[in-house]
């Protein structure tokens, strides 16, 4: 298996916990605190399969990152979860819209993360 996931998350706390579980599941973890860095470590690694974004960010949230990842071609293939406090049905409806592959609700269900990861790949 031994895919890459980018971690994007202001909350160290919550790239540690989502760390932990994703590593434990054989999967390489690369983690960021920013979307602009998140931005510009998928310009520069081509091995990341997938991306975990939190949504409220300061600076640039998530929905702006998608957006920005979903406009260059040289990595707007690559797919990207969503994952957000906001648990309000709009609030799923947003983020596929700016471009998220999926979406998944903050306290994260392990299984549901998995789940959309694996349907995503």
């Amino acid at each position: 298996m031994n895919k890459k996931i980018l971690i994007v998350d202001d909350d160290p706390r919550n790239i540690f916990a989502l760390k932990l579980t994703l590593k434990s599941r054989g999967y390489q973890i690369e983690s960021c605190t920013m979307a602009q860095e998140a931005i510009e470590i998928l310009k520069q690694d081509n091995f990341i399969d997938i991306v975990l974004m939190d949504m409220m960010m300061p600076e640039m949230d998530g929905y702006e990152a998608i957006k920005i990842i979903k406009q260059d071609p040289a990595i707007n293939k690559i797919p990207v979860i969503a994952v957000t406090a906001q648990a309000m049905p709009e609030d799923r409806q947003k983020c596929i819209d700016a471009g998220a592959q999926d979406y998944i609700s903050k306290p994260i269900d392990v299984d549901q993360l998995i789940n959309a990861i694996e349907k995503s790949l």
